[in-house]
């Protein structure tokens, strides 16, 4: 994941949501326990586009065709 930059960002959390975050994740900031949550969130959500995905491409390949695939390495 690339970071292209930094965004000061004024929120309101609660404190205890937070602090648990913080316990859960292991880090001692606030900073770094959104940091983590967002990128959580962002990893399952990508995960879940590709789940649902899955199986929808027009390409159908056999076992054949991956082993000729591989063998052409």
């Amino acid at each position: 994941m690339e970071v292209t930059g930094m965004a000061k960002t004024l929120l309101e959390i609660e404190e205890g949501l937070l602090n648990e975050a913080r316990r859960l994740a292991g880090v001692r900031t606030k900073r770094e326990a959104v940091e983590v949550a967002l990128r959580e969130f962002v990893r399952r959500r990508r995960a879940e586009h590709l789940a649902a995905a899955a199986g929808k491409s027009s390409i159908r390949w056999t076992p054949a065709d991956v082993r000729a695939m591989r063998a052409g390495r």
